[in-house]
């Protein structure tokens, strides 16, 4: 049986967990992730640790943060005042917004409310955290 490899598309179902065991993606009761091999469509740990799969195998994969979204930078997280944030919008720890950039969208994270400001995280929700993964490969297709 043919070994996925870089430039093939692979079809893979995939649970997605933290360290304390909480699941944060699943493929579970849709269609497997579709993405071509080495095409940075996804993760880098996540591609590497399909690469080299035959189709029906399963694993399970550890994901060290630098692999999967980096560090948590604190450069990205920004005060603002509060009347910067139309009225609104209801600002609660946790809650996301979305603002334009300079490179287009950009998503935050509301990581603190004070009365005259708001910090925003501008890092990805999974930035500096270690990932685990259960994956099962589905399909390769394409010539590598």
């Amino acid at each position: 049986m043919t070994q996925a490899k870089a430039g093939q598309t692979v079809k893979v179902h995939y649970t997605g967990t933290l360290k304390d065991g909480s699941e944060f993606d699943s493929s579970k009761g849709r269609d497997p992730l579709e993405f071509t091999l080495g095409a940075g469509q996804v993760i880098a740990g996540f591609d590497d640790a399909v690469t080299g799969m035959k189709i029906g195998d399963s694993k399970t994969v550890n994901i060290p943060s630098d692999e999967a979204y980096g560090p948590h930078e604190s450069e990205l997280l920004h005060s603002v005042g509060r009347d910067q944030i139309p009225e609104e919008i209801d600002l609660f720890v946790g809650a996301r917004l979305q603002a334009s950039g300079p490179q287009g969208p950009v998503n935050l994270v509301v990581a603190e409310v004070a009365d005259d400001t708001v910090t925003l995280d501008a890092n990805h929700p999974l930035a500096g955290q270690d990932l685990t993964f259960d994956l099962e490969l589905v399909d390769v297709s394409g010539d590598a």
